[in-house]
């Protein structure tokens, strides 16, 4: 997480999530370079952390920090600097054949679409010292050709610019990830953000536009923007504290079935402890495992970590439950108050295709995961701003607890 105080975003985002996706070259161009200076930091923390070939044991949300490493540099070389079709932006053919790799091997090792997940611990990486010069290298090397851009260069010349800036943000996120679960310091870290308890917000509801519409960046899965009815709700201006939260844990709520999906109770089953991910209660009250170690948790900071089962159970104990995805854009753009920034959030949504949905050239980014993750919406203060846009749609398992996610809930009525 960034040092200072974490923003608090109104629609439709950042300033500098606006900019890189509408802006000219010099934006992008501070894009990539602010994404690799996190990059570098990152790695540092690792590094200091784990030793000049950092390890961390295999599981399925992780990746090997070495690995991670090269795959943002071979991401960005492959699809800027190898690709013939660069001009084309999002109708560039994806399989046409590319130059060679700055970095022999580099296929064989970074391709996140062939190298299986599992052999990532296993492969014969380049050490810290090689994979900072592959990072350097890719980077001067872009850098070079988007300067070479002529002066207003379109969105097609700049659309594999914005992704990988955008996609590199996305792993250093998950390498913040990490290094909460693995309790490695981050020079980044701090506390929770806190909510100011603004009570809810009415949404009148109708007609409403989902999705990404205009000129400038856009990922596959915003698209086509399409009308939408959403009917009135209300909505909490901020997402749940965790003086809201922990009530339900107090009151047995873990151990209610009442409150449970079918798919929720099934999870439940497979925890050790029945508890939200990362927290204890001492002699001295609740606590939460941060920067490495165990620290007070403030009844004001937004409950994060959390699953969508353990976000849908406490709704229907408060008698009120997720919202949809369209109802969150909707909150977001059209009624004033409300905040968003302190956590990923999760909806009651499905990820599935809008209307009209066709891949990016980067086939493996949306369309392998519909019907089987559900819809995240905002960003948390471990999100670039570069990446933090109201029409941007995460999307995880609903039972990963890792990531720093939490939710806001819609009054029933």
């Amino acid at each position: 997480m960034r040092n200072g105080t974490s923003p608090v975003y109104s629609a439709p985002g950042a300033p500098e999530a606006i900019a890189l996706r509408e802006g000219p070259a010099a934006a992008v161009r501070a894009a990539l370079v602010a994404a690799r200076e996190r990059t570098q930091r990152l790695a540092a923390d690792f590094r200091a952390a784990l030793g000049p070939r950092p390890h961390v044991p295999y599981a399925q949300e992780l990746n090997p920090p070495l690995w991670e490493l090269g795959h943002v540099a071979w991401f960005q070389e492959w699809w800027v600097l190898r690709n013939p079709q660069r001009a084309l932006g999002a109708r560039a053919d994806p399989g046409v054949a590319r130059t060679a790799s700055l970095l022999p091997s580099a296929d064989a090792w970074y391709d996140s679409g062939k190298v299986a997940h599992r052999t990532r611990w296993d492969l014969p990486l380049p050490d810290a010292d090689a994979t900072a010069d592959y990072l350097q290298r890719t980077l001067v090397a872009s850098l070079r050709e988007l300067d070479a851009l002529p002066p207003g260069a379109d969105a097609d010349a700049l659309y594999f610019f914005r992704l990988a800036a955008l996609h590199e943000q996305m792993h250093a996120e998950a390498a913040a990830y990490m290094g909460r679960a693995l309790g490695i310091p981050l020079g980044e870290e701090e506390r929770a953000p806190t909510v100011a308890h603004t009570g809810e917000l009415k949404v009148p509801g109708g007609a409403f536009t989902l999705g990404s519409a205009g000129a400038g960046f856009a990922f596959d899965n915003e698209l086509t923007a399409h009308a939408v009815e959403v009917g009135p709700f209300a909505i909490d201006a901020e997402p749940v504290s965790w003086g809201a939260f922990l009530p339900f844990v107090e009151e047995g709520g873990y151990d209610d079935a009442q409150w449970w999906t079918d798919s929720g109770r099934a999870w439940l089953a497979s925890l050790h402890q029945r508890r939200p991910a990362g927290l204890r209660r001492s002699a001295a009250g609740w606590e939460l495992f941060r920067q490495g170690g165990w620290q007070a948790l403030d009844d004001n900071e937004v409950a994060v970590h959390v699953s969508a089962h353990e976000a849908e159970a406490w709704c229907r104990w408060a008698g009120r439950r997720l919202p949809t995805e369209a109802e969150w854009e909707c909150a977001a753009f059209t009624v004033p108050g409300f905040r968003w920034g302190q956590a990923w959030e999760w909806t009651a949504s499905v990820f599935e295709p809008y209307p009209g949905f066709a891949p990016h050239p980067y086939v493996d980014y949306s369309r392998p995961w519909f019907g089987t993750r559900r819809v995240l919406r905002g960003a948390s203060p471990a999100t670039a701003p570069a990446l933090a846009h109201a029409r941007y749609r995460n999307f995880f398992e609903p039972q990963r607890r890792d990531v720093f996610a939490g939710f806001r809930s819609v009054r029933v009525d």
